[in-house]
């Protein structure tokens, strides 16, 4: 019996039996739960279950509780987009008038399903007769099936041409190319071939790698850089010239968009901001913020500078609320020293500390044991980077905390 059989067995009712009797189970007690089902079931089935008991459980993370209804294949669980990240792309999609969409690359579903939610019209295509399969069975269980076509294609072969928006998700890891890919033409079907297709759509997205060489960017397209509580999550490319204020699609630009609450910023285009000495603030911008190269435009928003050319922390010299920076109140700038280090945070009776890194050799746990912290209750964030290009440490404490900024 092969993958697709066994997976088209789980949706029989023995299947969902077993599916439901493992909802809530332990995977350190796999082997005896393999054991005993297999005294009453066939074997390859209870593999299969348990298979899938294990992705459900991995895909929480990304789908919340939609994922105890949902159906995996390993390779959709690494792949598939974050719940929030697709509704967002969706609903961006809907604002600039999308009403049918062909999904090439489609995976499991993940980014259909989220796109059918938003009122759009989805034909998911998949090249992966096991994905289409698991793609077709999540539609049906999320109540989605009359909004998700799922057709099993080589997407390169597939006409796109009445439709709304094309939404691209080229394959980025490899089996035979041990694991993650890097090379953009690598890529299956490579990004040039994915470009091309979404110049041809009236919209089109193409998701990719966030850590994609700007230069590897096409210019008539916008870029957006998209994070989920802090953790950048994947890029952007769209294409088109749809919608007006801020869903507008701007040829050439760079944005980054911070979830959950979708704050977006478009950058203007701004140089770097001169480097200078480190005032009573320091900030250190979303991860989104930084893949976009919009630390200068957020500089600006704050006038800050930057401590050095080469480092993505910004300073200023009074506090001001942004949504694109952790801001922290600096106490103390002072020459890399391990010894001294230490006995400051004796003498401040700091037990607890956060070590932050960026331009620096020294690695944080490393470092955390040299410094052998004691039982103080008192807290601190310690940065250990460079300015105007030597190794400093700037201590301080989260904006957010009672303490004001103090040298």
């Amino acid at each position: 019996m092969n993958d697709l059989d066994t997976f088209v067995g789980l949706l029989a009712p023995e299947g969902q039996a077993l599916l439901a009797e493992l909802r809530d189970h332990d995977p350190s007690d796999e082997l005896a739960a393999a054991t005993r089902l297999r005294r009453t079931h066939p074997a390859a089935l209870v593999s299969a279950a348990l298979g899938q008991a294990r992705l459900r459980q991995r895909a929480v993370a990304k789908f919340g509780a939609d994922a105890w209804r949902m159906y995996f294949t390993p390779n959709g669980v690494e792949q598939s987009t974050r719940a929030t990240v697709a509704a967002h792309r969706a609903a961006r999609l809907a604002a600039l008038g999308v009403r049918t969409l062909a999904d090439l690359c489609c995976g499991i579903g993940g980014d259909a399903i989220a796109l059918a939610r938003a009122g759009i019209r989805v034909l998911a295509v998949d090249r992966d007769p096991l994905a289409c399969a698991a793609a077709r069975a999540n539609a049906e269980a999320l109540g989605l099936a009359e909004w998700i076509e799922v057709r099993c294609a080589d997407v390169t072969e597939v006409d796109t041409a009445r439709y709304d928006a094309v939404f691209v998700d080229p394959a980025r890891r490899s089996k035979a190319r041990g694991g993650r890919i890097f090379d953009p033409e690598a890529y299956s079907p490579p990004l040039s071939w994915a470009v091309e297709a979404a110049r041809k759509a009236p919209v089109a997205a193409l998701k990719i790698a966030p850590g994609v060489p700007h230069e590897a960017l096409p210019e008539d397209a916008e870029t957006e850089w998209i994070s989920d509580g802090g953790d950048v999550k994947e890029a952007v490319v769209w294409f088109g010239a749809a919608g007006d204020g801020a869903d507008r699609i701007t040829s050439g630009g760079r944005r980054a968009t911070l979830l959950p609450a979708g704050d977006s910023l478009l950058g203007a285009g701004l140089p770097d901001p001169e480097p200078g000495p480190v005032g009573d603030w320091l900030y250190e911008p979303d991860g989104a913020v930084i893949r976009a190269h919009l630390v200068a435009d957020v500089a600006q928003q704050l006038d800050g500078r930057l401590i050095d050319p080469t480092i993505a922390y910004i300073t200023a010299d009074r506090l001001t609320a942004t949504p694109y920076a952790t801001a922290y109140a600096i106490t103390d700038v002072l020459p890399f020293h391990v010894k001294k280090l230490k006995a400051l945070l004796r003498e401040r009776g700091v037990g607890i500390a956060v070590i932050k890194k960026r331009g620096s050799a020294v690695e944080p746990e490393e470092l955390r044991k040299k410094l052998k912290l004691g039982g103080g209750r008192a807290s601190c964030t310690i940065f250990l980077t460079r300015v105007a290009g030597a190794p400093t440490m700037l201590l301080g404490h989260p904006a957010t905390d009672p303490v004001t900024p103090g040298r």
